[in-house]
């Protein structure tokens, strides 16, 4: 059992390891559920989007579409070494 010691402002740090196995990163964010007798499950909180909000965000200004064929194109010449 890890064990962390409770500040006297009743904060607690969670050690590397348990962060990493959280798979969590400054800024990012874990979540608490209260279980019966007196346990408490912790998780990382993942973000919740739509594939709308990511629609067009590698876009760039005056960058034309590019169509499947061009992509499965340079995808070939990337296997290939000629990129």
């Amino acid at each position: 059992m890890n064990a962390v010691t409770i500040t006297t402002r009743g904060q607690i740090t969670l050690r590397k390891e348990l962060l990493q196995h959280l798979g969590v990163h400054p800024g990012d964010k874990i979540g608490f559920d209260k279980l019966p007798g007196g346990e408490i499950r912790i998780r990382a909180v993942r973000p919740k989007g739509k594939i709308v909000d990511f629609v067009g965000c590698l876009k760039r200004e005056g960058q034309r579409p590019v169509s499947i064929e061009e992509m499965n194109e340079a995808i070939r010449k990337g296997w290939a070494g000629q990129l």
